[in-house]
């Protein structure tokens, strides 16, 4: 922003404007999102309660699935409530440092759950190609350190983020485009040169995104081969393992590749576009995954049944 003097200032709050263009609908849009929200907490409270609880599924697969959907409610908490406070009550102002922890959160979340989701198709690989060691090679004390390691990694990765934005001065507006703080939103306000930020965000993108899709790949390709060796009923059980967990990768990664496109070439700022990019990357996987998951997996399905009490039959698929 611009001081009284005409020099450049630091900003001490930005304004996010929600979506551009539908100000006067936003109020009624809140709904269904809000709605969206509630699902995906509950859905992915209910599948850290069933894990929780039956002892049955104290396995690295479905420890894994929890930590999934503890940084779901996480991701999609750490933006939905402010949404929330501008469609309904115009609260359309953040400070600079909520603005920094929000984007820290976000960021640093998406990053966790990309690990995780390494970790899942490891997990994954060894139980097919090698599954007579996945006892001794995925542990309980073993995962729980990746675990850790996963949000570790997260944080680490983000830490430099509050630094490169405080450095920034800022000229002319304070206005975000987005629902929420996001850094190639609030890099591009800047009235200095942001290579640095720019270089840093290609480099997260690269060692984290990047790197977790391409070992995710890499792993499913051995998969594959492992199992195109196996009979017909064991191609079909090992493929029936995975389904979910390609589901979830294919949710999470295909909407951060769709929003990374949309802000690296898109010009305009008051576009609809990339703020409808966001809002989806953020809300849609912590929705779908606990559907996908209590769809295709046998023994969540179950649980979930019978939470309900509803009778199952054992020649369910």
């Amino acid at each position: 922003m611009v001081g009284p003097n005409g020099n450049e200032s630091s900003a001490t709050y930005f304004i996010l404007i929600g979506l551009p263009g539908l100000e006067d609908a936003q109020f009624w849009l809140a709904f269904p999102l809000c709605s969206l929200y509630l699902i995906a907490v509950l859905g992915n409270l209910m599948i850290i309660y069933i894990v929780r609880t039956e002892h049955s599924l104290h396995e690295p697969m479905y420890i894994f699935l929890c930590m999934l959907s503890g940084l779901d409610i996480l991701i999609s908490t750490s933006s939905m409530p402010k949404m929330m406070a501008i469609f309904w009550f115009n609260s359309t102002t953040i400070q600079f440092d909520a603005c920094l922890v929000q984007m820290f959160a976000i960021h640093s979340l998406s990053g966790m759950e990309s690990t995780v989701l390494l970790a899942m198709a490891f997990d994954r690989y060894v139980a097919i190609c090698h599954p007579l060691r996945h006892a001794t090679v995925l542990t309980l004390p073993r995962v729980a350190k990746i675990g850790m390691a996963a949000v570790v990694r997260g944080a680490a990765l983000m830490a430099p983020l509050p630094v490169f934005i405080k450095r920034l001065p800022f000229c002319h507006s304070n206005i975000l485009s987005h629902s929420y703080c996001l850094h190639q939103d609030v890099m591009k306000l800047a009235c200095a040169d942001i290579r640095v930020n720019v270089i840093y965000g290609l480099i997260v993108i690269i060692s984290a995104i990047g790197l977790d899709s391409l070992l995710i790949s890499f792993s499913y390709l051995l998969i594959l081969k492992t199992v195109l060796g196996l009979t017909r009923e064991a191609q079909a059980k090992a493929f029936s393992t995975c389904v979910s967990h390609v589901c979830a990768v294919f949710i999470f990664y295909v909407p951060f590749i769709g929003l990374s496109m949309v802000h690296r070439f898109s010009k305009r700022r008051d576009s609809l576009l990339p703020v409808i990019m966001a809002n989806i990357y953020l809300l849609v996987p912590p929705v779908l995954n606990p559907i996908v998951y209590g769809v295709k997996t046998k023994e969540i399905r179950q649980r979930i049944l019978r939470l309900f009490h509803v009778t199952t039959y054992t020649s369910d698929p």
